[in-house]
């Protein structure tokens, strides 16, 4: 039922749309009808379909580079008090400057290919990932700690293989379900990435259509786009939720109670 839920809400969305097109009579170069979105998306899917496969390479790129470094970072800044008081400032700097002003110095660097978008995803990802992380991390309990180190005391091993122990069976443990939350987050945001990317320059991907259609006034085609970019970022979020599930069995359904 948890699933049906996304798809009675869009059903919905879709009747209030016809709705308001019929009763206002809007011209349809501002608000096709949903009929009219619908031939326009069966009519052009190879189109659409050949961009969208382009976009979603790049969604899920730019997800993957952002969650590595993200929890990278975390565990550095958690780990080390050098990193934490160097890196930590620039993590808080990355998300002072819109990614909009970054994406064009990009593009002019990087050319008008993917890397752009990886790039501009990965930055709108690392956030989320590397604070929720990291506050994980840092709200393990005292307790576990003191005792992890109480027992290593009599150790022969080195100070970073106590340290590697102490957050491999301790500290990341702790930290699994704020990290997940980060994850969430990252999944749910990840295509702005690589459509902002997209729409600063490009020469395929959704976002480049999108664009198009609107120079050509062919609201229908942008609608049609906008649905499937849509659909592509819903059903990423629950495929990550569904995964993050099955890997943390255990973790308490906050959202579902």
């Amino acid at each position: 039922m948890n699933y049906l839920r996304p798809i009675i809400i869009i059903m919905g969305l879709l009747v209030v749309w016809g709705a308001i097109t019929e009763i206002t009579g809007l011209p349809k170069y501002i608000l096709p009808s949903p009929m009219l979105v619908l031939n326009t998306l069966v009519s052009k899917i190879g189109l659409i379909a050949e961009h969208a496969v382009i976009t979603a390479i790049e969604i899920l790129l730019g997800l993957l580079v952002g969650l590595t470094f993200g929890m990278f970072s975390a565990l550095m800044i958690s780990a080390y008090r050098p990193v934490r008081q160097w890196v930590f400032p620039v993590l808080i700097a990355s998300q002072a400057v819109p990614v909009f002003a970054i994406a064009p110095i990009l593009v002019l660097w990087l050319g008008y290919g993917i890397g752009p978008k990886i790039i501009v995803g990965a930055l709108i990802i690392y956030f989320p990932v590397a604070v929720g992380f990291l506050d994980g991390l840092n709200r393990t309990d005292p307790a576990w700690t003191s005792l992890s180190s109480l027992l290593q005391q009599r150790s022969t091993k080195s100070k970073l293989s106590k340290l590697i122990l102490n957050y491999r069976y301790i500290k990341i443990p702790f930290a699994l379900p704020s990290l997940s939350s980060g994850i969430r987050v990252a999944a749910a945001v990840a295509p702005i990435g690589a459509i902002v990317g997209e729409w600063v320059g490009s020469s395929a991907g959704l976002g480049f259509l999108m664009l198009h259609a609107n120079a050509r006034v062919q609201t229908d085609l942008l609608f049609a786009s906008l649905f499937v970019l849509t659909l592509m970022a819903i059903s990423l979020y629950y495929l990550v939720d569904h995964i993050l599930r099955r890997i943390m069995p255990w973790q308490p359904d906050q959202i579902n109670r």
